[in-house]
């Protein structure tokens, strides 16, 4: 059975005293017998503090939101894969939508940055999806599977086996709009059938592929009900201990 993950992604929110806050809650409310991997992915401010709460306590791993594509050196500004390992986190979110839009992240970075990542032990969970544009032309799977080809079709199958997938439709994000649990299905299965294509059937049903747009906790249930939806990158929600946990409680 694969594994069931809900990582929340706090985006540039909270500031230190705020996100050692919502943590805590997260930490107190957890009962450590919930059914999905719990993940939080914080600012690099967090991760420390974040990553000592949590440890040993079962269920709750951290995650940095990026990640430099260099290993170290005259890169102002960056944080490299190597020193988010050291915090004590186990995941990276790479390839968000946010990032390749606003930051012209291209699939070459992208691929550079899952390599770089695996090589320091850290889980990607590389997000891929479609703006609205693409949906309305009817060439979302397409593109959709492009992204998974430029960015990872490059690894051994024993790297793609510690790859987690998100996939993010870029018109629900924010927008208050969620794909039916109908539409977020098909692009999963379609997705889990172009994996298979490279690394075959078996490795492509051990990865977990998560829903990123809107995932709600009045939603959640339906859109975990699918049999390619393996768990959530939920925005919005995970700022808030009770909604946060209600979605990881939908399993």
């Amino acid at each position: 059975m694969r594994q069931k993950i809900v990582a929340g992604n706090w985006k540039m929110n909270n500031d230190l005293e705020a996100g050692k806050k919502l943590a805590l809650e997260v930490l107190e409310k957890a009962t450590g017998e919930e059914k999905a991997q719990i993940v939080l992915g914080t600012p690099y401010i967090h991760l420390t503090t974040v990553a000592t709460s949590v440890a040993g306590k079962k269920g709750i791993q951290i995650a940095a939101q990026n990640c430099s594509d260099k290993a170290s050196g005259a890169y102002t500004g960056e944080i490299s894969a190597s020193m988010i390992k050291s915090t004590g986190a186990n995941y990276v979110i790479l390839g968000h939508s946010e990032r390749r839009e606003y930051f012209y992240e291209s699939a070459a970075l992208l691929a550079s940055k899952v390599d770089i990542a695996l090589s320091n032990d850290l889980i990607p969970i590389f997000c891929c999806g479609e703006p609205l544009e693409i949906r309305e032309a009817g060439t979302m799977y397409d593109y959709v599977k492009q992204q998974l080809t430029e960015s990872l079709f490059h690894l051994s199958a024993d790297d793609f086996a510690k790859i987690t997938i998100a996939y993010e439709p870029i018109w629900a994000i924010g927008t208050g709009k969620t794909a039916s649990s109908e539409q977020a299905q098909e692009m999963h299965a379609e997705l889990r059938a172009h994996l298979a294509s490279k690394f075959g059937k078996a490795a492509a049903e051990a990865c977990p592929i998560l829903y990123g747009g809107s995932c709600k906790p009045d939603n959640a249930q339906e859109l975990f009900s699918q049999p390619d939806v393996d768990g959530g990158l939920i925005g919005g929600a995970s700022l808030k201990a009770d909604d946060f946990l209600a979605i990881v409680n939908a399993f």
